[in-house]
């Protein structure tokens, strides 16, 4: 399964014509679907820390469900909401150049007003797709988030309901479930946050996962009877071992003039871009690394498909120039912003199973 898999299916059952049931999740039981995502929830958590999550555990196992790379907030939301995979939708990462800028770089979940959020993301969205066949689509998630660019690049088409507090988010969500057909995405952070900063496994992090927990059997108690639970995430999370601030006693800021992405799957552009320069980079990188990183050129990371097997010119054009992907418990600082990065237990982007394999949990409340 991937993530790209995961919505059509969801709103197929629903009666989205134009979406395909990719899961076999079949019709929906009553016309009510509510998608709990979970940042920082990865696939091995489920039987790691069974204990901490009861109400979860006790949850059907749909599966393994694979995220695109990178495996980070912004892509894999994206995936998740249009279906698509990053080639085709575009956010290619936490951050990226913005092409033409002078080596301006877009934060995705921050953003830039200078940059339309729907000539960036111009994929129309699932939510989009089913209000226009009369299904109800709502996104439960903080108040500071509904007017970003980032949700509008992402989320466009769902009636958008803020709460900060888990009674508001269980409130809200109750509320929207009460029409059918309804589809709602709630969402939250507390996971993602206290893996970034304590660590997976932490005090702050058990504890953050125990509330989720006991979150979700409130929203069983409370939300209408039939409605279909699903509760996935976008990443997982590891935690570092190893830092290495690039051009800090090493070659690596050879040639390049912009470095973005994040401190597991960076993002490298180049002073001099050539087809040359590109090679001599990655060759460099990738001698000065060896085994605790893969390096590819634009090139090469087209031809492996890294983003998908389809690519707009846009992703092409925002695509680094060099692209570095940590492995084993490596993180590559950005010299500039190293005292943050670095302060960070906790980091995904990469490949590797933990940071790229996610649950998909399901129940039907009867």
């Amino acid at each position: 399964m991937h993530l790209s898999q995961v919505t059509p299916s969801i709103f197929s059952s629903l009666g989205l014509d134009s979406a395909v049931d990719h899961l076999n999740v079949g019709i929906s039981p009553n016309g009510r679907e509510l998608l709990f995502l979970i940042d920082g929830f990865g696939f091995d958590t489920l039987s790691k820390y069974a204990d901490v999550m009861p109400t979860m555990s006790r949850m059907f196992n749909h599966g393994l469900v694979q995220t695109s790379f990178p495996s980070t907030t912004a892509t894999s939301l994206a995936t998740l909401t249009t279906g698509e995979l990053p080639g085709v939708h575009g956010m290619l990462g936490y951050t990226v150049q913005v092409p033409r800028s002078g080596g301006r770089l877009l934060n995705a979940l921050k953003w830039d007003e200078r940059v339309d959020p729907e000539n960036w993301q111009p994929v129309e969205t699932l939510f989009q797709r089913a209000v226009k066949v009369g299904i109800s689509v709502t996104n439960v998630a903080a108040k500071r988030y509904e007017n970003s660019g980032f949700t509008r690049a992402v989320f466009r088409g769902a009636e958008y309901k803020g709460a900060n507090v888990v009674a508001d988010l269980v409130s809200e969500t109750k509320q929207a479930l009460q029409k059918t057909p309804s589809f709602v995405y709630l969402y939250v952070n507390d996971l993602d946050n206290a893996g970034h900063s304590d660590g997976v496994g932490s005090d702050k992090w058990i504890a953050a996962l125990s509330a989720i927990d006991q979150m979700v059997s409130q929203l069983m108690k409370e939300v209408p009877k039939g409605t279909r639970i699903w509760v996935t995430s976008d990443h997982g999370m590891i935690n570092v071992e190893e830092k290495i601030i690039i051009g800090q006693d090493n070659p690596l800021l050879t040639g390049v003039s912009v470095i973005a992405g994040e401190p597991r799957a960076r993002h490298l552009y180049l002073e001099s871009d050539s087809v040359q320069g590109r090679v001599d980079v990655a060759s460099l990188w990738q001698q000065y690394l060896q085994e605790k990183a893969l390096v590819l050129t634009r090139e090469q990371a087209i031809s492996s498909d890294l983003f998908g097997a389809q690519l707009s010119a846009d992703a092409v054009d925002r695509m680094g120039e060099v692209i570095a992907i940590a492995r084993g418990g490596l993180v590559l600082l950005d010299p500039e912003r190293a005292d943050k990065e670095g302060a960070m237990v906790g980091h995904h982007g990469s490949d590797s199973e933990i940071e790229s394999q996610v649950g998909l949990l399901t129940t039907t409340l009867s």
